[in-house]
């Protein structure tokens, strides 16, 4: 199988979880292939389009972060919901929500919120 025929076989729920598999590794090679030519992020920190803005972004943010646990996924033929908990900069874990829209295999764009008040004062 090819690489793009094996992208295109993944769920969004595996897309999901490949992000933030990459996030905690601090490796992102493995997602710049699921990153759609024109994917968007927008957040309480930032916005980023295009591939290499968005693993800027997110290389930013993977360097602030001291933990990372995923609490609850939910999935459906499109979107993933990704819940977790985001230790940064010292501040205590702030629960955050992230919403993946895929397309074809690819993530066009990436949603979150989160209420960064503690992340901001400790950084």
């Amino acid at each position: 199988m090819n690489k793009q025929a094996e992208i295109q076989t993944r769920t969004p729920r595996q897309i999901a979880e490949l992000y933030f598999d990459c996030w905690q590794r601090k490796d992102f090679t493995d997602l710049r292939a699921l990153l759609a030519d024109d994917c968007h992020f927008a957040g309480v920190l930032g916005e980023a389009s295009g591939p290499d803005d968005f693993l800027r972004g997110l290389q930013g943010m993977a360097s602030g972060t001291d933990s990372l646990e995923v609490r609850a996924r939910v999935a459906d033929d499109s979107d993933v919901i990704t819940w977790f908990d985001l230790g940064m900069a010292g501040a205590p874990a702030t629960a955050v929500a992230n919403w993946t829209h895929v397309e074809d295999g690819l993530i066009t764009q990436v949603r979150v919120t989160f209420d960064p008040r503690e992340i901001l004062a400790a950084g």
